[in-house]
């Protein structure tokens, strides 16, 4: 083939790939432009949230007292709290308060209720379901987001379709567009000649509105594309439940879900019944955590979800600490009688695939390395936002040109 057939032959798949590039994007603009923008907000969810809250996640400890156990802060949290204590978290961070789990009678939320204390005094901060502006704010944002606000919408707008599904569905298909927009955009941004990839990475702010334009939109893109991928390869796995299943066959991780006969849950209350029967003694919850430690040996978080009666296994994860610390908690069960671990659950000692399938939402959410990775999603997130409009404007000034070019014409005739 020679270089002249080579050339034609590359502007035609370049110009394929360009018209798929552009429909995707027009097509799917106005709601990427509120997914990103939505986004953005969200990487740093739990900060806006704490910060609104901090009376009840910071505590000083201006006097030097001792911590509390964790022991003396449960049997504090008992007296002050109803309904049944399902797990406590005590964190690295001295200046963090010590929070206990529980859930009242009729309460069908999933979390249930937080309550945090001062690991100092023992005092009662507060708990989760007092008013925060941030987080119904940011609830908004989640709704924005995923739904696009029609699950806050009663009646149905298709007879037979839930708003919220239609939400989903909706921001769900943008989000695949935006992914074959950016794969496509890598392939219209190679160049033909490895000389010219320098001018494509730089911004020319010297250069005229329309080539800064251009600029922003090909160099960002190409920079933030990496995370631009994650986030669009991710994202409709929470809308569909056929992109889940396909998503995680192909990673190797599916697996069907058995449903629950009325034999089997008869045996489950007659196991439950058991259990009731036969209550088994908790050591000082400081035991558990050292045998954790010994198989754990770093600094971090720990979540402990206690057992119920007659159970007799003590479940606790640890999350490490940092800047760059992974999101992913590390999990063991222990004996409850011995302190003993029984089951050990390594995050990094997974197989690829199945660390990469449990770190879904990790990847969408940019909670994958602490701190450092939101910076990055932050900025990524950003750079999405501006896609929409900057590819609008390319668009809409090469519509220009072949207007400009007729009108020419017409004036030397």
């Amino acid at each position: 083939m020679t270089k002249q057939k080579k050339s034609k032959a590359w502007a035609k798949t370049r110009k394929f790939f360009n018209d798929i590039h552009l429909w995707a994007g027009l097509i799917s603009g106005i709601v990427l432009l509120v997914v990103c923008l939505t986004g953005t907000v969200y990487v740093y969810n739990t900060e806006i949230r704490e910060w609104n809250a901090s009376h009840l996640y910071q505590v000083s400890n201006s006097e030097g007292n001792a911590a509390l156990t964790p022991d003396e802060l449960l049997a504090k949290g008992r007296k002050v709290i109803e309904g049944k204590i399902l797990a406590i978290k005590i964190s690295s961070d001295e200046n963090r308060s010590f929070q206990i789990n529980a859930r009242a009678e009729g309460d069908k939320s999933r979390s249930g209720t937080t309550y945090f204390f001062n690991q100092y005094t023992g005092e009662l901060l507060g708990n989760s379901n007092e008013e925060n502006s941030a987080a119904t704010f940011m609830g908004y944002m989640f709704s924005l987001h995923r739904w696009l606000l029609l699950d806050k919408i009663e009646a149905p707008i298709f007879e037979g379709l839930e708003n919220r599904k239609l939400g989903s569905y909706i921001t769900g298909a943008s989000t695949i567009l935006f992914t074959i927009g950016v794969l496509t955009g890598l392939v219209i941004w190679v160049p033909r000649k490895a000389k010219y990839w320098r001018q494509g990475l730089k911004i020319k702010f010297s250069s005229n509105w329309k080539r800064i334009n251009h600029d922003l939109h090909n160099s960002l893109a190409l920079y933030s594309a990496i995370i631009l991928f994650l986030m669009g390869v991710t994202g409709p796995f929470f809308s569909f439940p056929w992109y889940r299943e396909a998503l995680q066959k192909s990673l190797g991780t599916y697996e069907e879900r058995s449903v629950r006969g009325p034999a089997q849950n008869a045996g489950q209350g007659k196991k439950e019944a058991k259990k009731e029967e036969s209550k088994i003694e908790m050591l000082p919850l400081e035991d558990y955590l050292y045998s954790v430690d010994q198989t754990l040996d770093y600094k971090g978080e720990y979540t402990v979800s206690l057992p119920g009666a007659g159970d007799s296994k003590v479940n606790i994860s640890k999350k490490r600490a940092g800047f760059f610390a992974p999101a992913a908690s590390d999990k063991l069960v222990l004996d409850v009688a011995t302190a003993e671990v029984l089951e050990a659950d390594i995050f990094r000692d997974k197989p690829f695939n199945e660390r990469v399938s449990g770190s879904i939402k990790a990847l969408h959410l940019g909670d994958v390395y602490g701190s450092f990775s939101k910076l990055l999603y932050f900025i990524s997130c950003l750079i999405a936002t501006s896609l929409p409009i900057t590819g609008t404007l390319i668009w809409i000034n090469k519509m220009k040109k072949p207007k400009k070019k007729k009108e020419r014409k017409a004036a030397s005739v």
